[in-house]
C-alpha cells in the first residue's frame, strides 16, 4: 500500500516538472516582445529584421511540432522529452550571447526546434501517464492553466528582467530551469514507446510535413509585409500546400507512415483540432493587440502593461481547474461550446475598447470573461484531442493539437493584422489605431463563432459521454466496497 502511495505521489510531481517545462516553452513564444526595443538596439537590428526574434522561434515550433511528436512515440517520450529540454536550455544560452542580429535570431529558431521536440513529448507522458478519464482531466486541467498562463506571464515576466537585469536575461532564466529538469527527470518519468513491431522512421514524410508547416508558417507570418497578393506570398504558399500535399502521398504509401492517416476516423479528435485551430488564430491574436492598445494607445510601460495581465492569468489558472472537474462531471464537448460562447463574448466586448479608455473600463472585464473562455476551451479540447486514442500514438495525437493551435495562431495574427493595418496603415494616432484594434477583435470573433459550430458539429456527443461514463467507473472501482 505504501509504495502504491508513493508512486501515486510521484506521477503528480513528475506532473509538476513536465508543467514547468510547456510552461517555458510557451513563456518563450512571448517574454521576449517586451525586450524587443531593447534588443533591437543592442544588436543592431533593422526594423523589418527585428519581429524574426519572435517569427524564428514560432516557425520552427509550429514547423516541427507533428515530428517531434512522434519522435516520442518511437525514440522513446523521457529521452526525446530531456534531449528538447537541453537543446531548448543551449539554445538559450546562446542566444543571451548573441552579439549580432544573425547570431540571436539562429538561436531562436534553434529553441523553436527543441520546444516542438519537448512539448508534445510531455504531453504524450501526462496522457500515458494519467488513466483516462477523471484522473487525466485533473492531470490536464492542471497542464492547461500552466499552459494558457504562459503567455500573459512571458509579458510580465519579460518586462522585469529587461528592466532589472538586461534582456539577456530573458533567454537565460531557460537554461538552469531547462537543465535541472533533465536532470532530474530520469527519476520521477518512466520510459515509455510504442510497441509497434516495426520502428522504422519516415524520414521523406518527417522532412515534407515539416518543410511544409515551416514553410505555411513563414509564409503567413510574412504576408504583412510582403503583401497579401504578392508574387513572394503566393509562390510560397503555393510550395507549402504542394510539399504539405506530398506528404499525404507519402504516408498513404508507406508501410510505417509517419502520421498513420486511421487516427483521423476518430471524429472527435479531428472536431478538436479543428477548435483549437480556430481558438489559437483568435486568443493569440487577442493578447498581441491588447498589449498594442495598452502601450500604444494607453500609454502604458512595459512593466504596466505586464501587470495588468495578472488577473488574466490568475483567471486562467482558476477556469482551467474548474474546467477539469465540470468535464469529468458534464462532458467535454458542453464545456467546450462554454469556453468558445464566452470567448466570442469577450472579444465582442473588447471591439468596443476607446481611444480614451482605462484598464477598468477596458481591459479588466473582458479579460477576466476571455480568461474563463481560455481555460474551458484550452483544457477541453487537449482532452478530446486525445481521448479514444492509444497509448502507441499518444505522441502523435499531441504533437497535431499543439501543431493545430500554433499554426492557428500564425493564421490568426497575420490574417488579423492584415485586418487592423488596413486601417491605421502607418498612423499612430489613438483614434486610428483603435479602429483598427476593433475591427481585428471582431474578426476575431468570427474566428471563435466558426469554432463554436465545430465544437456542436464535429465533437460527438457520444464520445463526450463516454467520457463521463469512464470517470464514473473509475470512482466506483477506487471506493471501498
Amino acid at each position: 500500500m505504501t509504495n502504491r502511495i508513493a508512486a501515486q505521489d510521484r506521477r503528480w510531481i513528475a506532473l509538476a516538472l513536465l508543467c514547468v517545462a510547456q510552461f517555458v516553452v510557451v513563456l518563450d513564444a512571448s517574454i521576449v516582445n517586451v525586450a524587443l526595443p531593447t534588443i533591437g538596439r543592442a544588436l543592431k537590428f533593422t526594423e523589418s529584421d527585428l519581429p524574426w526574434v519572435v517569427n524564428a522561434y514560432v516557425l520552427t515550433f509550429g514547423g516541427f511540432l507533428l515530428l517531434g511528436g512522434r519522435m516520442a512515440d518511437l525514440l522513446g517520450r523521457r529521452i526525446v522529452f530531456m534531449s528538447g529540454l537541453v537543446l531548448f536550455a543551449l539554445a538559450s544560452l546562446a542566444g543571451g550571447l548573441a552579439e549580432n542580429s544573425g547570431q540571436l535570431i539562429a538561436a531562436r529558431t534553434v529553441q523553436g526546434v527543441g520546444a516542438a521536440i519537448l512539448s508534445p513529448a510531455a504531453l504524450s507522458i501526462v496522457t500515458t501517464t494519467f488513466r483516462d478519464g477523471a484522473e487525466r482531466n485533473k492531470a490536464l486541467g492542471v497542464w492547461g492553466a500552466v499552459a494558457g498562463s504562459g503567455g500573459a506571464a512571458g509579458v510580465l515576466l519579460g518586462g522585469a528582467l529587461t528592466d532589472g537585469l538586461g534582456w539577456q536575461w530573458v533567454l537565460w532564466v531557460n537554461v538552469p530551469i531547462g537543465l535541472i529538469a533533465a536532470a532530474i527527470a530520469p527519476s520521477l518519468i518512466a520510459e515509455s514507446r510504442s510497441d509497434a513491431a516495426r520502428r522504422h522512421f519516415d524520414l521523406a514524410g518527417g522532412v515534407s510535413i515539416t518543410a511544409g508547416l515551416s514553410l505555411l508558417v513563414y509564409a503567413l507570418l510574412d504576408a504583412n509585409s510582403a503583401g497579401w497578393g504578392s508574387a513572394r506570398t503566393i509562390g510560397l504558399l503555393i510550395a507549402a500546400v504542394a510539399l504539405i500535399a506530398g506528404f499525404i502521398a507519402i504516408e498513404l504509401r508507406s508501410r510505417s507512415p509517419l502520421v498513420p492517416f486511421r487516427i483521423f476516423r476518430l471524429r472527435t479528435l479531428r472536431g478538436a483540432n479543428v477548435v483549437g485551430l480556430l481558438v489559437g488564430a483568435s486568443l493569440f491574436s487577442m493578447f498581441f493587440f491588447i498589449s498594442l492598445y495598452m502601450q500604444q494607445v494607453l500609454g502604458y510601460s512595459p512593466i504596466k502593461a505586464g501587470l495588468s495581465y495578472l488577473p488574466l492569468a490568475v483567471s486562467i489558472i482558476l477556469s482551467a481547474g474548474i474546467a477539469s472537474q465540470l468535464v469529468t462531471r458534464i462532458g467535454f464537448k458542453q464545456v467546450t461550446a462554454m469556453g468558445m460562447l464566452l470567448i466570442a463574448s469577450a472579444l465582442v466586448w473588447f471591439s468596443q475598447i476607446s481611444a480614451h479608455g482605462s484598464f477598468l473600463g477596458d481591459i479588466l472585464g473582458p479579460s477576466l470573461l476571455a480568461a474563463v473562455g481560455l481555460g474551458f476551451a484550452f483544457v477541453t479540447t487537449t482532452i478530446a484531442a486525445v481521448s479514444g486514442v492509444s497509448d502507441s500514438e499518444a505522441g502523435l495525437a499531441s504533437g497535431l493539437i499543439n501543431t493545430t493551435q500554433q499554426v492557428g495562431g500564425a493564421l490568426g495574427l497575420a490574417v488579423l493584422s492584415a485586418v487592423s493595418i488596413s486601417v491605421t496603415g502607418t498612423s499612430r494616432v489613438p483614434g486610428v489605431l483603435t479602429q483598427g484594434f476593433h475591427d481585428a477583435f471582431l474578426v476575431g470573433a468570427g474566428f471563435v463563432a466558426l469554432g463554436l459550430i465545430a465544437t456542436l458539429t464535429l465533437i460527438r456527443s457520444s464520445d463526450s459521454r463516454a467520457h463521463v461514463a469512464l470517470g464514473d467507473r473509475a470512482v466506483a472501482a477506487e471506493s471501498p466496497a
